[in-house]
C-alpha cells in the first residue's frame, strides 16, 4: 500500500492530525479531488487504529448501480428478489469489527441516506428481505470530491446523515498544491516500477516540466506516467525530448511543443531571441501579427479562452452544453476550463 508521505506544510498538518484520529472510533469525513489517494489515506487510518487486525471494507457509492447499493451494503436473504439464490453478507456486516469506507458518499442516492442514517444511529442492518436486524460495530470513514454543504443546500444530501459523518473532517491537498513533494513522489513511484532494473531517473528538464504541469488526475496521474517511463525505458535516465507526445499528459505535451520551437529558431540563454527573429522578418517585408509580444501559440489560447468563457456564460455555465457549442468533447472541455481557471 502506498502511504500518504512527504515534507510540505499541507502534508504535515494532515498527518499530524491522522496520528491524533486514527487510535479513536470518530468518524471521518475525507474530502479531496478525485486521484489525489482518499482511499490511500483511509486505509492507512485503519492501519494505525485498535481495529487494523480487522477488516477495511471500501465501497464506492458513486460505482454501484441504484437498484444494487442497497444489497450491497445491508446484504440479503435468499429469495428476497428475482436472483436472489442464496442468503449474503452485505458489505457493512463483512465490515463488522473492522472500518468501512465509504467512497464518493456525495453520489449516494436520498433512500440509502436515510437507511445509512439508522445503522450510524442503531448500530444495526437490516438484510433486504430479512426482519431480523443485524448487529454491527463499525467504524466509518467516508470520502467526496463533491462539495456536501451545497448539495445539502440543493435538497441532494441529509444534513443529518452528514453531521455524523463529518465529525472530523480531513482535506487532502491536491497534487498541484503538494508542488514541492513531486521529486518524492518521482523517486518513490521509480523504485515501485523498477521491476529487476535499477530506477529510472528524469532530467532537471522533465522533472521541472512535471512541477510545472497541473496534474487533474492528481497522485493516480502521477503514478501512471512513471509506471509507463518504467516499462519504456527501464534503468534510464529519461529526457522529455526523447518520449512520443501521445505517452505524454496533453499538458506537458505542450511543453515539448514549446520546447521544440524554441529550439528551432535559436535562443539566448534559453529563451527565444524574438528581437533577432522581428528583424528578419522586416528584412524580409513581413509584418507582425497582432500582439508582437504573443506567439500563435499565445495568441490561440487567448482566442481559445475567450470563446470557452462566452460559451459558458451563455449557458450558466453547464459543461456539456457548452462542449456541445463548441463541437468538442465533454472531456476535452473540462481540461481546458482547468487550464484556463475558468471554474
Amino acid at each position: 500500500m502506498t502511504p500518504i508521505f512527504g515534507t510540505g506544510k499541507a502534508t504535515a498538518e494532515l498527518l499530524g492530525l491522522v496520528k491524533k484520529v486514527a487510535p479513536t472510533d470518530v468518524s471521518i469525513c475525507i474530502q479531496g479531488e478525485s486521484g489525489s489517494g482518499k482511499e490511500v489515506l483511509a486505509r492507512q487510518i485503519h492501519k494505525l487504529s485498535d481495529r487494523s487486525e480487522k477488516a477495511f471494507v471500501a465501497v464506492n457509492c458513486g460505482a454501484i448501480p441504484k437498484d444494487l447499493l442497497e444489497s450491497e451494503l445491508f446484504g440479503h436473504v435468499k429469495g428476497a428478489f428475482t436472483g436472489a439464490i442464496a442468503n449474503r453478507v452485505g458489505k457493512i456486516a463483512a465490515a463488522n469489527g473492522g472500518t468501512l469506507f465509504l467512497d464518493e458518499i456525495g453520489d449516494m442516492p436520498l433512500e440509502m441516506q436515510v437507511k445509512l442514517l439508522r445503522v450510524l444511529q442503531e448500530r444495526v442492518v437490516d438484510p433486504v428481505g430479512s426482519n431480523t436486524s443485524v448487529k454491527v460495530n463499525v467504524r466509518i470513514i467516508s470520502a467526496t470530491h463533491r462539495a456536501i454543504d451545497e448539495q445539502i443546500e440543493k435538497g441532494d444530501f441529509r444534513a443529518d446523515l452528514y453531521f455524523r459523518l463529518n465529525v472530523v473532517p480531513l482535506a487532502l491537498p491536491s497534487l498541484r498544491e503538494r508542488v514541492e513533494e513531486i521529486p518524492q513522489f518521482i523517486a518513490y513511484f521509480a523504485s515501485l516500477y523498477c521491476g529487476e532494473e535499477e530506477p529510472i531517473t528524469l532530467t532537471d528538464t522533465f522533472t521541472a516540466a512535471v512541477e510545472k504541469y497541473d496534474w487533474p488526475g492528481n497522485i493516480r496521474e502521477l503514478s501512471n506516467l512513471m509506471q509507463r517511463l518504467s516499462v519504456l525505458y527501464p534503468g534510464e535516465t529519461v529526457d522529455l525530448q526523447n518520449v512520443p507526445a501521445a505517452m505524454l499528459p496533453s499538458g506537458i505535451q505542450h511543453l515539448v511543443d514549446d520546447t521544440s520551437v524554441s529550439r528551432s529558431f535559436g535562443s539566448v540563454d534559453g529563451e527565444t531571441d524574438n528581437s533577432y527573429m522581428e528583424i528578419v522578418m522586416s528584412a524580409k517585408g513581413v509584418s507582425a501579427i497582432g500582439d508582437h509580444d504573443l506567439s500563435l501559440k499565445e495568441t490561440l489560447n487567448t482566442v481559445e479562452k475567450d470563446m470557452i468563457s462566452r460559451a459558458l456564460t451563455e449557458v450558466d455555465g453547464n459543461v456539456s452544453m457548452c462542449a456541445r457549442i463548441l463541437k468538442v468533447q465533454r472531456t476535452t472541455l473540462i481540461e481546458r476550463i482547468k487550464k484556463y481557471s475558468l471554474g
